[in-house]
Formats: C-alpha cells, sequence, structure tokens
C-alpha cells in the first residue's frame, strides 16, 4: 500500500485517530498536512514525521471557516503541486442528555463534524478535479444509525456521523467523473482522548466492552491501516462504501 510521490492533507491531526492517520499515511510514502486548530501540536506530529525521515507540513485550520479550509488545500498545493488524499477526521463528542442539550452545543458539534467535512472536501476536490484524481477517506462511526443500536446523550454526534454516511455516499456519484473516489471508515471504540471520560467509568466500560465481540478497546493505528487502504491504490474499484472496524460490535 504504497503512497509514494502522494500528497494527503490530515484534519484533526494533532493526536488521537487523526495523529496516527497522518504518522501511517508518511511512512507509506505521503506528503502529509498535519491540519488542526493547534499549530504548536500540528508541529509536534510533523517532527514525528520528519524523524522518521517523511515529509510534512503544519497547518492550522479550523474546519467550520471556509477562508481556512481554501488555505489549508493552497497551501498543500503550494509546497507540493497537488492535493491526492484528504482524510476527514476531525470530529468533537460532547456528551450530553438530549433533553438538557443547548443549541449552541447541537450547533457546535454539526458544525465541525459535518460542516467541516463538507467544506474540506469540496477545496479537496475542486484540487483533485482539475487532476483528474483523488481520494477521500471521511471518518464516520458505528454511531451513524442504521444499526439497530442507540446510542445515549450523543444524539448531535450520532446525527453528525449519520449525515457523513449520506455524504460518503453522494459525492462518490458526483465526483466518479473526476476520477475521485469516497469512503467512509466507521470505527467502534478506540483508544483515543474522546473517550477518556468512559474509561475513567470502569462500570460503564466494562459495560461497553461486553457488547464487542474481541472484548477490548480499538488502537488508533487499527484503523489507520484501513484508511490506507483506501487511500491507497489498493481498493482502486471502492468508492460510496462505508467500512465498519468495530471489534464485532454490531455484529454482536
Amino acid at each position: 500500500m504504497s503512497l509514494k510521490g502522494k500528497v494527503a492533507i490530515i484534519t484533526g491531526a494533532r493526536r488521537g485517530m487523526g495523529r496516527a492517520h497522518a504518522l501511517a499515511l508518511a511512512r507509506a510514502g505521503a506528503k502529509a498536512v498535519v491540519s488542526d486548530i493547534s499549530l504548536a501540536d500540528c508541529k509536534k506530529v510533523v517532527k514525528e514525521i520528519e524523524k522518521a525521515e517523511g515529509q510534512a507540513l503544519a497547518v492550522q485550520c479550523d474546519v467550520t471557516k471556509q477562508g481556512e479550509v481554501n488555505k489549508m488545500v493552497e497551501a498543500a498545493v503550494k509546497e507540493w503541486g497537488k492535493v491526492d488524499i484528504l482524510v476527514n477526521n476531525a470530529g468533537i463528542a460532547q456528551f450530553c442528555p438530549f433533553l438538557e442539550m443547548t443549541e449552541e452545543i447541537w450547533d457546535r458539534t454539526l458544525a465541525i463534524n459535518l460542516k467541516g467535512y463538507f467544506l474540506c472536501a469540496q477545496a479537496a476536490a475542486k484540487q483533485m478535479a482539475k487532476q483528474k484524481s483523488g481520494v477521500i477517506v471521511n471518518i464516520a462511526s458505528v454511531a451513524m444509525g442504521q444499526q439497530g443500536i442507540g446510542f445515549p446523550n450523543i444524539a448531535h454526534y450520532c446525527a453528525s456521523k449519520g449525515g457523513i454516511v449520506g455524504l460518503t455516499e453522494a459525492l462518490a456519484i458526483e465526483l466518479a467523473p473526476y476520477n475521485i473516489r469516497v469512503n467512509a471508515v466507521a470505527p467502534g471504540m478506540i483508544e483515543t482522548p474522546m473517550i477518556a471520560s468512559i474509561k475513567q467509568d470502569k462500570k460503564a466500560l466494562a459495560g461497553l466492552l461486553a457488547r464487542v465481540p474481541l472484548q477490548r478497546v480499538g488502537r488508533p493505528e487499527e484503523v489507520s491501516r484501513l484508511v490506507l487502504f483506501l487511500a491507497s491504490d489498493d481498493s482502486s474499484y471502492m468508492t460510496g462504501s462505508t467500512v465498519v472496524i468495530d471489534g464485532g460490535w454490531l455484529a454482536g
């Protein structure tokens, strides 16, 4: 799954799964644009990549702001002349009971998790369309709906992740004439800062793991290997798909 000569943008890449995706793509030979809201944290990831003899560029970007998203894509093109891969990963999950959820909490979640994916995909696709090639990998979640399993206290998160799956399928159709493939990854419970509060509640964690046949939390690197496959030419006949990686959660 070589990405030698490819240019990849990874959003939300300062920590967690985004960081793992950036490192994995860079190890496979891609020139990585490490993007997030904290430039200092992005630079730390760039140093990790460079230490491993890879090439990377840190770019600060709030994915809810179209101007910043456009500048992120422009930075990649200015540095390396093209954009081959976009990994839409930036996202938040704030636990909140539905009856207590404010409009502000709802709007912020949808702005980052869904609007951000739209803005980044559109900006990257415009460049990819000029090149007549490209790959977009959207990070969804098992909390995407239509699976027969509900997730309390994250109605806003579920709505955003379900929207990502719908967006992925629509873009796969619209962008196929430009030789741009669009797929999604739906992780289950992965070892990231996002699940820190769950891990602190041993009873809640045990209850969740009881539903996972493999009986453990997944590692970011395990998801990254799937992202790498979808970003590479090894998945050249795949578009419009959502691939679940959850330790068997949905099957159980």
